[in-house]
C-alpha cells in the first residue's frame, strides 16, 4: 500500500508544489517561529519575499 501512495505522489501533479519553510520572529515575544506552507513552484520566491 506505501508503494501506491509514494508512485501517487509522483505524478505530474504533485511535482508542480514544493513545501516551504519561513522562520518568521514573533514581534511580541522575539521567539522564532517556522511557518510552513504547501505553494505551487512559480510562486516559491514570491513566498520568501514576504
Amino acid at each position: 500500500m506505501a508503494k501506491k501512495t509514494v508512485a501517487s505522489l509522483q505524478t505530474g501533479e504533485g511535482r508542480t508544489y514544493s513545501k516551504v519553510i519561513k522562520m518568521v520572529k514573533s514581534p511580541k515575544t522575539g521567539a522564532y517561529t517556522f511557518q510552513e506552507e504547501m505553494v505551487p513552484n512559480e510562486k516559491v520566491k514570491e513566498f520568501f519575499a514576504k
